[in-house]
């Protein structure tokens, strides 16, 4: 394809393809040639301009199809524009003489169309420049016109339409012959030439005066007959035209002479009103100016015509614009209304008639009051709606008060009034439900009165009226929930003081029943006493029903009506009521099939019918009860249930002999009856009632084939049985469009009344299926086959298969025995039947039974599939799936399609091809494997063909449906038929003409499914990829210029798919554009006359998708296009001002589906995730524009009057500035759902920021970039805007946006508070704003605020007083008196609050408000706290101290005044919360009243409310009962504030009279548990939603309880509670990751180690709880000790060896070993510990660790030392001990022996003999040895002789311990040593230094011995006087320096440091 891409054709290339790819080759080259026109110099194109027009004009010869032809036209246009004209004229005759050309053969056509294009093309593009030519071709056209076929005339209305665009004012000439060419075709049997027509003479008004004018009457009527019998499009099409030139009879300003603007008559607005309006009552049988005989006759005007009038009302008033409806509202109103009066008696001569009428009427009123007038406006009109219902009134009145009550009824004046009130009522409904809690002022306004106008219209004598009254009541109530409870109070009371009049019944009863269905939609609920009220009054209703007879029937239906409705308030109020309705529900019915015979024999048609009539109505409040309270259903209850049935089934049963003997006025209770019971029963489990299916079977058989039935409605029946995805191949009517509320009537057909709340008063309450609009029931006799239908499948599937088969059977010859339009209405019902059967039967997973059974049913179905009706063969191909998936049998599945095939093959006519077609696909759907690739050849074959039928374009459009389906679920399968898929799809895009639109979206649909299966591949880079992805490009590009919408909205759903498979491959840029144009052009008048709302939400699904990865390049593609379009094309939304977010906000607040809202909320979302801190400015403006829009300052000016001083009045005032400058916003009066959004953003953008740049939130740092880059931007430089938006937004009328503007001020507060004010240093920046704070508050504290209003500017209150920002006391009191009133207001309790809602709401504001001071008072206790730390450190100056306002104490002194309620009403609260957390198997143990803040009905709706808030109120209580030490206050502390005693529960210190009043020590023990075991239970279970700050604020409470002593003493002294809090406290630190949440978690396990060791110490005496933690703790020390001694450089120990010896000397000296109780069990714990170290010497599994001889010495030691003497004493221990210092004094290792004698000298120092002795004994020879060897070899370094002076410190120590007798040989033994080692005097002089320091050692020594054991001393040296010389010589040789030399050796006592070993802590 890439070699089309030149700006000549390139021929040769052309010449070798073949005819398809030629056709191909052609568009792409076109579709590129348009593109490089544009793109290309002048000069260029003026060069090959000769070459390429006739290279253009060749093509014309070729037979190009549609789109080639419109592309081909466009590029010659394009061409002659940008290049010379001269060759034009030569153009415009050959394409005139290709139109005059007398060849009418099929293939020539192509040619003569094309031409016809082309000229269109020229004249739009050239315009003037070719005025002399236009008479001749326009004359040629429409002479060729005459003759032409469909195609012809379609593309020659259009041709005719760019003629005229292109001339303008210079076609006069030829505006009437246009015309008149124009008119025929507007009511041309084709439907898309009428739509070319409309299209042309839409055009053709902008110019041709007359038309708006003379000719004005001709072209109206013409236009109601161009609607006799149209389709969708031309409604559309021609409505605009009619709407357009009526809008423009009213507005525009005639020019020309002055003559001729004399015969120009002015038309007013009545009379432009008065032509519609004939058009909506006569249709186009011509009317009459008068209107005295404008309506004789009785042929009622067709739907259509009367459907497109009303669009065009529609279009009239969307032309005029807002501002003009504004001004002319109660004229177009009155004129409305009128179309539904009994004044023109044809529009409403039938119910049916009605019913239409008013749809129509309501639809115009939604659509011009909803779309086009902002709030104000919105307001205003409702107020005239109201002055049209007073005065309706008024005509009642009139009537009413005269005359006898049996004429007044029927009444002409009476029922003239009824449909108009009918309509005004809903739309006042509607137009206030919009409005929101926005229209309060419009309630409040007593000059409207609007509640009393509704109010007293639910009398009216009409039915539907008082249905009407009681839904606009509903609306009301829903928009503005404080109204519901005074509402239904109102009613209720009318209910009972009218209970004798009829109307008053049942209208005040469907009044309460609506009320009450609003409930549902008011999350404040209403009070729960309500219910008992209303089920006491209904049952008063059904029982003085039979009292008079004139009111009976009324009274039983309004009895039921209520118990039906109160249904819808729950579980929660219904089972309080369940025994009594569960009571009138067994008295309804007779209690044996004895009593109903009796009962068949008495009575009167009256009475039967009030009877059927209630019982209808019981088995409606039972649906009812099942549908709303299936929480209730248990076992017991179903059972309490079933007894009525059977009856009910039994007088089912007997009604045709009911009817036939009491006449045909039961026919509708029946019906009614019938219905009740059917629906209720599909409700139900069939088990409830298999006593009866085969009765109810046979009954459902009788119903559906009964031979009164006269209406077939297929299309409600049947979509239901249909797949979703297969409705789109039938009538547009079926699929979503903005016009369906009026065009739905068109569906059911003329025979059928739309539905309407009159058909079925009890859908009052219930929620519509369609959204929030009045709910539409249809009509009792079609509403009672739709239920059979339904019920039909359900107990077809649970009878036996006998029964199963003989009456499919049935129903099969039912439909053989009856011909004609009845025999369509039996096949309808029974194949509805079949599918509901076949559907229920696959979701059951059940099976169909044997094989006879299959005859019947393929029969039925087979039968359906050739039936004319095409939603009965759609129905019928569902369902043949249906039935081979509940066969489940691969050969019969196989032989259904062989079935298909033959069918396929053999038939000619369209019916049975599609409806084969369509079989085929459905059974792919289902069983996608059917089988082989043989199977899916033939499909795919046998489809291909069909596709290519062009004699049929409906056989065209299933066949290629049924093959998208196909392509769809084969998958990967399908791959081998990928190309030659595709290449059809191309050839028949290419071919097949526009005017079938279906052909073409079945198309779209095959390319979508193709593109799917091809999936990622379509990235591929290979030829066969690239190829097919061209094709797929291009079959976009063709679908994407079609001129149907669906078509459009499937190529734009294509471009999506192959965006998200190959991003690189799909021009963004010509996506964007072509997504931009469509979403612009229809947001002019969006939900008025935009072509297709698929076509919108396919636009805005692609743009959702396109916004996720590449939003910033769509923007500015966006923008892009703006910039270089027309001004014209964005009139609403200004891309080029308000960029693509802005045109998206636009849409938004005119849209009014709900799906689509949803999409573009989500485009936006994205964008703003991916652009707002890019383009911050830009998004702050749009949501600010939003909100300033319509921000009614006027109305917030008086919010902050309430300040103490002038001054302060000032302040608050300038934040209320309104705006002065005219300066036009972008968007005017956006809705308030709008603002909301807009609210919502301001908080997302402030969030993104977060995780952006850090100046963001630094004003210094933020000021410095943007000084550094202009183009910087942070957040923190826009605060101001921020403030002013949540305050425009807080101070609304909608509570909705004022919900959303206190979050949003909410957000500013936490992220900004910290930021300080670099220009006032100590300061921050929001400080500036406290004003604005307090004026955005003070509103919400108001007497009439929501309580969910309320809540959450509490929540903002506590975050603005808790941020620090204020810190002047008396700023801070104005927003602290706010929670002071909130607090006055709450402290009565739930009594005391408001009765307008559920009492939960009562209890939401109660604990939002302690919540708030909770939050307040933690945080004036923290600030206080780190005040008096700050005071240890620094003093602050005297300036703080004197001024009291800064005061850092000030704000816990401003809570301490109310510290004493507030602790009451915590407690209160929390224990209230413990009881309501409490098992369900408690719940008989909960107090009656419920608790202090909620009452036992609401408890489970006030458990969310307690959730919320529990925690924050559980610190603040920790923190409170702290601070008074647990001691008891005061009983009457706090009791002044208080005006009733806050709980009943013995928290509450107050205590009634006859309770026992606890002791002191109780109260806090109930407190201290209180908490302690909220705090447990909602650690030890911690839900996934639960919230950090709950986890947090319950372990800071926690910590809070533990900072005290008494609740220390209780956690120490309960060691099983120690220990849970312990076990909590470790998982809670296991399952959260949070830093902060583990530091608070092991804070709180250190109180808890601390109060146990307090405990310790308190309970000192007694010492066996150390027994059971002795082990653990001797393990830990002791694995520590030998899993850490190893050896280290120089015999140091490790940190760890000294902490794990430290702590074992603290346990072995430990008191507990030696107390009396714990003596023998430590002794014995303390030997095994021994024993365990001594073990340690011992390799453990053959491993080898170096031990550290030292610290297991060491730790031996310690035992020996530290024990008392029987653990270490025992011989076993002892000669272990021994050993092992034994071994130690072997070892070589000089740091060994060295520890070793100084561990010997401290164990022979012991006192105790039993210890020492037997180490002295066993050790002292050995020691000596040691020591003689040293003298033998001398030592030569500082270590040995380190060793030696230990050595003889022992021999000394043993001196000194010795007994005097053995002291003389021991002295004996050391006194040889010593002077062994000592020196004369020649050798001192050569003997080393360690020689020298040893020889002063042993002299020193010697010389404090000598005089010690003098005696001893002279003994030893007269027996050696070798000794003696020796000694005498060392002291002579040393005499001079022996000072000397005593004082170097005290300083070189310790000559080698390396090697000495130094312990830090004394072990011993």
């Amino acid at each position: 394809m890439e070699l089309a891409h030149n700006l000549l054709l390139n021929e040769e290339v052309y010449n070798q393809l073949g005819e398809v790819q030629k056709a191909e080759f052609i568009f792409d080259w076109l579709s590129y040639l348009e593109k490089l026109l544009l793109a290309t110099s002048r000069s260029d194109v003026k060069e090959k301009q000769k070459t390429l027009v006739e290279q253009l004009l060749s093509l014309l010869n070729s037979s190009p199809g549609p789109p080639t032809r419109k592309l081909l036209a466009k590029n010659l246009g394009v061409l002659y524009s940008i290049g010379d004209t001269f060759s034009v004229y030569e153009t415009i005759d050959k394409c005139n003489d290709l139109i005059r050309s007398k060849d009418d053969s099929p293939s020539y056509l192509p040619t003569k169309l094309a031409a016809v294009v082309c000229l269109g093309s020229l004249y739009r593009k050239l315009g003037r420049v070719l005025v002399n030519t236009f008479t001749d071709t326009v004359g040629n056209i429409l002479k060729a016109m005459k003759s032409a076929e469909s195609q012809g005339r379609y593309e020659i209305m259009l041709s005719l339409q760019n003629i005229l665009n292109g001339l303008g004012a210079a076609a006069t000439p030829c505006h009437r012959d246009v015309y008149k060419a124009a008119k025929s075709c507007l009511t041309d049997r084709s439907m898309s030439v009428r739509c070319a027509a409309a299209k042309c003479l839409l055009e053709l008004q902008k110019e041709a005066i007359f038309m708006w004018s003379t000719d004005l009457d001709s072209v109206a009527t013409l236009c109601f007959k161009s609607f006799e019998g149209s389709n969708y499009d031309v409604r559309i099409s021609v409505s605009k035209l009619l709407g357009t030139v009526l809008a423009k009879a009213i507005i525009s300003k005639h020019p020309g002479s002055a003559v001729s603007r004399q015969s120009i008559r002015r038309l007013s607005l009545e009379e432009v009103l008065e032509l519609l309006g004939t058009g909506f009552l006569r249709g186009s049988s011509g009317f009459l100016r008068a209107s005295g005989d404008m309506l004789k006759g009785t042929s009622s005007v067709s739907r259509d015509v009367r459907v497109g009038v009303t669009q065009a009302y529609v279009v009239f008033v969307s032309t005029l614009g807002g501002t003009w409806l504004e001004k002319n509202f109660a004229a177009f109103l009155s004129h409305v209304l009128s179309l539904v009066s009994q004044s023109h008696p044809k529009a409403t001569q039938t119910q049916t008639d009605a019913v239409c009428g008013r749809r129509c009427v309501s639809f115009i009123l939604r659509a011009a009051i909803g779309g086009l007038l902002g709030e104000k406006a919105q307001i205003a009109a409702a107020k005239d709606i109201c002055q049209a219902i007073w005065k309706l009134k008024k005509v009642v009145d009139a009537v009413m008060n005269e005359g006898n009550v049996e004429t007044r009824v029927g009444s002409t004046d009476v029922m003239a009034s009824q449909h108009m009130l009918v309509c005004a009522l809903q739309e006042l409904g509607n137009l206030i439900y919009s409005l929101g809690t926005t229209a309060a002022p419009l309630l409040q306004d007593s000059s409207a009165g609007l509640l009393d106008s509704i109010i007293s219209v639910i009398q009216h004598p009409s039915i539907a009226v008082r249905l009407a009254a009681a839904w606009c009541l509903h609306c009301i109530a829903v928009a503005l929930p404080s109204y519901l409870t005074p509402l239904l109070d109102r009613c209720l009371e009318r209910l009972t003081v009218l209970k004798s009049s009829p109307e008053a019944v049942t209208g005040f009863s469907f009044a309460v029943a609506a009320l009450l269905g609003a409930v549902k939609h008011c999350p404040l609920g209403i009070p729960h006493g309500k219910g008992k009220i209303i089920m006491t009054l209904a049952e008063d209703l059904l029982c003085s029903a039979v009292q008079n007879s004139r009111l009976s029937a009324q009274r039983t239906q309004s009895g039921w009506l209520l118990i039906a409705a109160l249904m819808t308030l729950g579980p929660a109020v219904v089972s309080h009521h369940l025994a009594r309705l569960l009571l009138l529900w067994k008295c309804v019915f007779p209690l044996s099939p004895k009593d109903l015979e009796t009962e068949k024999s008495r009575g009167d048609s009256f009475t039967w019918q009030v009877t059927l009539e209630g019982r209808a109505g019981a088995l409606c409040a039972i649906k009812s009860f099942v549908s709303h309270c299936g929480d209730l259903l248990t076992e017991e209850v179903i059972q309490r249930l079933l007894p009525p049935l059977p009856c009910a089934v039994d007088l089912l049963i007997q009604l045709s002999s009911v009817l036939r003997t009491y006449g045909s006025t039961l026919k509708t209770p029946s019906v009614v009856y019938k219905q009740r019971l059917y629906e209720l029963l599909i409700l139900l489990p069939p088990e409830t009632y298999e006593g009866n299916l085969c009765a109810l079977l046979k009954e459902l058989a009788a119903d559906l084939t009964a031979s009164d039935i006269q209406v077939a409605a297929s299309a409600f029946l049947l979509p239901p049985f249909c797949h979703r995805d297969d409705l789109v191949i039938l009538s547009p009517l079926l699929q979503e469009t903005d016009h369906r509320f009026i065009e739905e009537q068109l569906l059911l057909g003329n025979g059928i009344a739309c539905g309407s709340l009159e058909y079925d008063p009890y859908s009052i309450y219930e929620k519509d299926g369609e959204g929030n609009s009045v709910p539409k029931p249809l009509p009792p006799v079609l509403s009672v086959i739709s239920s059979a239908v339904k019920l039909f499948g359900v107990v077809c599937a649970h009878v036996g298969e006998a029964q199963r088969l003989f009456i499919l059977e049935q129903l099969l010859d039912s439909i053989k025995h009856t011909k004609g339009a009845r025999q369509q209405i039996v096949q309808l019902h029974v194949v509805s039947s079949l599918s509901s059967f076949l559907k229920y039967l696959a979701g059951s997973k059940g099976h169909l039974g044997p094989e006879e059974m299959r005859r019947p049913v393929l029969a039925l179905v087979m039968g359906a599939l050739e039936s004319p009706n095409p939603l009965l063969r759609c129905a019928a191909a569902e369902a043949w799936a249906r039935l081979a998936q509940v066969v489940d049998d691969g050969a019969f599945t196989a032989a259904l399609a062989q079935v298909s095939f033959d069918k396929l093959k053999s038939a000619r006519d369209v019916v049975t091809r599609t409806g084969y077609s369509l079989a085929l696909g459905s059974l792919h759907r289902y069983l996608g494997g059917i089988s082989s690739s043989q199977h899916l050849n033939s499909c795919v074959g046998i489809l291909f063909t069909l596709s290519q039928d062009s004699t049929s374009p409906d056989v065209q459009t299933w066949a290629l449906h049924s093959l998208s389906l196909i392509i769809d679920s084969a998958g990967p399968l399908y791959n081998m038929h990928v190309e030659p898929t595709l290449s059809l799809i191309i050839m028949l895009l290419l071919n097949v003409p526009p005017t079938h639109a279906e052909v073409h979206q079945s198309l779209g649909r095959c390319l979508n499914a193709l593109i799917t299966t091809l999936g990622p591949e379509l990235q591929g880079n290979s030829t066969s990829i690239s190829t097919l992805r061209t094709s797929c490009l291009l079959g976009c590009a063709v679908m994407q210029d079609n001129p149907d919408c669906l078509v459009q909205a499937q190529a734009i759903s294509c471009l999506q798919q192959l965006h998200m498979f190959a991003p690189r491959h799909v021009n963004l840029s010509s996506l964007v554009s072509c997504l931009c144009e469509i979403l612009l052009d229809n947001s002019v008048l969006v939900n008025l006359c935009s072509p297709y709302l698929l076509l919108r939400r396919a636009v805005l699904a692609c743009l959702r998708q396109l916004v996720q990865r590449e939003a910033a390049e769509v923007s500015e593609h966006a923008v892009m296009l703006a910039k270089d379009s027309r001004e014209e094309l964005t009139p609403d939304a200004n891309i080029r001002e308000v960029g693509l977010e802005g045109a998206l906000l636009t849409l938004l607040d005119k849209e009014t589906d709900q799906k689509l809202c949803r999409d573009i909320k989500e485009t936006l979302n994205h964008m703003l995730t991916s652009m707002a801190v890019d383009k911050l400015s830009f998004w702050l403006k749009l949501c600010k524009d939003v909100l300033a829009a319509s921000a009614d300052f006027t109305t917030v000016t008086c919010v902050d009057t309430m300040q103490e001083e002038e001054g302060e009045k000032e302040d608050d005032a300038s934040v209320l500035t309104t705006r002065n400058d005219d300066k036009s916003y972008p968007f005017t009066n956006p809705r308030w759902a709008t603002r909301v959004f807009a609210a919502e953003c301001v908080c997302r953008i402030i969030n993104q920021c977060e995780n952006a740049h850090s100046a963001h939130f630094d004003i210094a740092l933020a000021q410095e970039m943007r000084k550094r880059d202009s183009r910087n931007d942070f957040l923190v430089l826009h605060l101001a805007d921020l403030i002013r938006m949540a305050f425009m937004a807080a101070t609304d009328h909608s509570d909705q946006l004022r919900l959303s503007g206190l979050e949003t001020l909410l957000v500013v507060i936490r992220r900004f508070a910290s930021i300080p004010e670099p220009e006032f240093p100590g300061h921050v920046i929001l400080e500036q704003y406290q004003a604005n704070v307090g004026a955005a508050l003070r509103p919400a504290f108001t007497s009439e605020t929501p309580p969910d209003v309320t809540a959450k500017a509490c929540q903002v209150c506590s975050a603005w007083i808790a941020s620090g920002v204020v810190s002047d006391l008396n700023d801070l009191r104005r927003v602290h008196q706010l929670l002071v009133s909130s607090l006055t207001k709450i402290q009565a309790g739930k009594e005391a609050l408001s009765h307008l809602y559920n009492e939960s709401a009562s209890t939401m504001e109660i604990l939002a408000v302690l919540k708030a001071w909770a939050e307040v008072y933690i945080i004036a206790v923290e600030r206080h706290k780190s005040h008096r730390q700050a005071l240890k450190t620094t003093t602050y100056s005297e300036d703080c101290v004197r001024n009291e306002s800064y005061s850092p104490d000030g704000l816990l002194d401003l809570v301490h005044a109310d510290l004493g309620t507030l602790s009451r009403l915590w407690l209160a609260a929390l224990q209230d919360f413990a009881l309501l957390t409490l098992p369900s198997e408690f719940a008989s143990q909960l107090p009656v009243e419920g608790g202090a803040f909620y009452t036992s009905e609401t408890s489970e709706n006030a458990k969310l409310h307690y959730y919320n808030s529990w925690a924050l109120i559980l610190h603040a209580t920790a923190l409170w009962l702290t601070s008074t030490g647990f001691v008891v206050a005061d009983p009457d502390e706090g009791a002044s504030h208080l005006s009733r005693p806050v709980t009943p529960t013995s928290m509450c210190q107050g205590s009634s009279s006859g309770a026992t009043v606890k002791s002191p020590e109780d109260v806090c023990t109930d407190r201290f548990h209180l908490i302690l075991g909220i705090s447990v239970e909602f650690l030890c279970s911690l839900r996934s939603d639960a919230t950090m700050e709950s986890i947090t604020a319950c372990l800071h409470a926690l910590q809070a309880l533990l900072d005290v002593p008494w609740p220390r003493s209780k956690i120490g002294s309960d060691q099983d509670l120690g220990i849970e809090l312990l076990n909590v406290l470790h998982r809670v630190i296991l399952t959260r990751e949070s830093p902060s949440i583990q530091l608070a978690s092991l804070e709180v396990v250190r109180q808890i180690i601390c109060a146990a060791q307090e405990h310790v110490k308190e309970k000192r005496r007694s010492a066996e709880g150390s027994i059971s933690i002795l082990p653990t703790i001797l393990y830990l020390t002791i694995g520590v000790l030998r899993e850490t001694a190893v050896k280290l450089p120089g015999g140091q120990l490790s940190s760890t060896v000294a902490a794990s010896l430290q702590a074992l000397k603290g346990i072995l000296s430990s008191p507990m070993a030696r107390a009396e109780k714990s003596h023998t069990a430590w002794t014995d714990l303390l030997r095994s510990a021994l024993t365990t170290i001594l073990d340690c010497w011992d390799p453990v599994d053959g491993t080898h660790q170096e031990l550290d001889e030292i610290s297991l010495l060491t730790a031996i030691t310690v035992f020996i030392l530290s024990t008392s003497p029987e653990v270490t004493t025992i011989p076993c221990l002892q000669k272990r001990c021994i050993e092992k210092f034994k071994a130690s004094l072997e070892i070589k290792d000089p740091v060994v022996q060295i520890k070793t004698y100084q561990l010997l000298l401290s164990v022979f120092q012991y006192p105790n003999p039993a210890v020492s002795y037997p180490y002295i004994y066993s050790l002292v020879s050995s020691i000596v040895e040691k020591l003689q060897e040293i003298d033998q070899r001398k030592p030569e370094d500082t270590t040995e002789l380190q060793i030696f002076q230990e050595g003889i410190k022992v021999l000394e120590a043993l001196v000194a311990i010795a007994e005097e007798q053995h002291r003389s040989q021991l002295v004996a033994c050391l006194l040889p040593i010593l002077i062994s080692f000592l020196l004369d005097d020649n050798a001192l002089g050569s003997a080393t230094a360690v020689m020298k320091n040893l020889h002063d050692f042993a002299l020193q020594n010697l010389m404090q011995i000598g005089p010690q054991y003098s005696s001893v001393f002279k003994n030893v040296m007269a027996s050696s006087p070798a000794l003696k010389a020796r000694l005498e010589a060392a002291i002579k040789g040393n005499q001079e320096n022996v000072k000397v030399k005593i004082s170097t050796s005290k300083h070189t006592k310790n000559p080698g440091k390396n090697a000495s070993i130094q312990l830090k802590t004394n072990f011993l």
